[in-house]
């Protein structure tokens, strides 16, 4: 059988991070089985659906690197296909028509209350005679079975039973002939040949009514794989007081998509201890079987570590690629020709022990600051005039040296020497005057990646002003 999974949101607002995971789990399971993986709008709530949720949704999926195959369905352009699903049960006698009224159908479940009965509503329509219909406004409802049991043998939850007699005979048309969104789900999943259906748990309960749908109209079931939800790292439902953002959020605060797929598929899903690690080997591994039934606790440190070991592994072209995105996402300028080539060039000693890419601009301040380098209060403090000095007088040596890190270090270290020191009094004053930070990569990286002239030129500066 050829896999075919699917993500349905509802574009009535931002794509969250429960989604972002649904949407990842149902691409690693198709990707992983030669599948498809099909993207479906449920836009059917249009006074909630707006196209700038459905923007954002697609380019959450986008930036996160989660492509789907075929054109997206919209369920609302479908109302028409679902109301003939309900029009052909109406006819096999699997639904029928039900008159009775919302004022009745309060009245019924307030008496049932008082009576101590289930509230169940049960149409008096149900087995009434064709003839005797009124003309009057009317729903279509699925005809449940009203005793026996509803098996849902789920991949993550395992069999869960559910009495017959506990479910009602669900509306499949309104009065005024739209359909009910339970209805669109499985003649859309059917007709756009779903196989499997991983969802959040939250839909375990909706299951149970939809194969009454499937066995009326004799489909095959789909696998189900309900899986739980995320919570906070109180044990809480995940809600905004967790940080419960936006993808386009996630990546506002610098993480890189592929530290986001790494963290949200470990996020309820196991392969053994691997905690870290690549795209090819997730859909490789993952498989419903590693999804556990508890509820996954979001942890912005585990992310975090996570985001920093994948940058570390990333191709330095594909990083600055996602860096100038992230970039573009916030609104900050974007880098220069020269910027984007040291950058590159630099990416080595930039992305080791970077988080995220805020940390990683950080340190790549020596690339990204104008010359002359204006330092900040700390690295002020390393320009005295004597280290305005040895400053002046190492530039000299620096200009002979053959700009490798052997012979960088070596002339740095005999000018030490020379001056009675050591190169860990040179290293204040070198990084204030090539960076203006006092934090930064290693002064020889720095020169590296800058180059003689530039090195030359900011250390010239510094020793002169003694200003920056």
């Amino acid at each position: 059988m050829s896999v075919v999974t699917r993500f349905a949101p509802s574009p009535t607002g931002y794509l969250h991070i429960g989604g972002a995971r649904t949407a990842l789990f149902n691409w690693l399971y198709a990707r992983g089985r030669g599948g498809k993986f099909l993207l479906r709008i449920e836009d059917t709530d249009r006074a909630r659906s707006t196209p700038e949720a459905t923007e954002a949704i697609l380019k959450g999926l986008d930036w996160l690197g989660l492509d789907h195959d075929g054109e997206i369905v919209s369920q609302f352009d479908r109302a028409g296909r679902h109301a003939e699903v309900a029009q052909e049960m109406l006819a096999k006698g699997l639904a029928y028509k039900c008159f009775s009224t919302p004022e009745e159908i309060s009245a019924f479940r307030e008496e049932a209350k008082e009576a101590g009965r289930s509230t169940l509503f049960q149409s008096p329509w149900r087995d009434a005679d064709p003839a005797t219909h009124p003309d009057a406004p009317h729903v279509i409802r699925l005809r449940t079975p009203s005793e026996g049991e509803t098996v849902i043998a789920d991949e993550v939850q395992g069999n869960v039973t559910i009495r017959n007699d506990q479910l009602d005979d669900m509306i499949l048309l309104r009065s005024d002939g739209t359909p009910v969104y339970m209805l669109a789900v499985v003649v859309d999943d059917h007709d756009m040949g779903v196989t499997h259906v991983i969802r959040g748990d939250d839909h375990l309960n909706n299951a149970a009514r939809q194969m009454g749908i499937y066995a009326a109209m004799g489909w095959q079931v789909p696998v189900w794989a309900h899986i739980p939800l995320i919570h906070g790292p109180d044990g809480k439902k995940l809600s905004k007081r967790h940080g419960a953002l936006g993808v386009d959020e996630y990546q506002k605060l610098g993480y890189p998509a592929a530290g986001m797929r790494n963290y949200l598929a470990r996020l309820g899903w196991s392969h053994g201890d691997d905690e870290v690690f690549s795209d090819a080997q997730a859909r490789e591994w993952f498989d419903l079987s590693g999804i556990g039934k508890s509820p996954a606790r979001l942890d912005f440190k585990k992310l975090e570590n996570i985001c920093g070991q994948q940058i570390a592994v990333t191709d330095d072209a594909a990083l600055l690629h996602e860096i100038e995105a992230y970039n573009t996402a916030i609104g900050a300028e974007p880098f220069s020709a020269l910027q984007r080539d040291r950058l590159v060039k630099g990416m080595y000693c930039l992305k080791d022990r970077a988080k995220t890419f805020p940390e990683l601009i950080e340190k790549a301040q020596f690339i990204l600051t104008d010359t002359p380098v204006a330092p900040d209060a700390g690295a002020l403090k390393s320009l005295d005039a004597v280290s305005r000095g040895i400053l002046g007088a190492l530039t000299p040596h620096l200009q002979n040296a053959s700009w490798t890190r052997d012979d960088l270090e070596a002339v740095t270290n005999r000018f030490a020497e020379a001056q009675g020191t050591k190169f860990g009094k040179l290293a204040g004053p070198l990084r204030a005057a090539l960076a203006g930070r006092t934090v930064t990569p290693s002064v020889f990286d720095m020169m590296l990646v800058l180059g003689q002239d530039e090195t030359l030129r900011r250390l010239e500066h510094a020793a002169a002003s003694g200003t920056g």
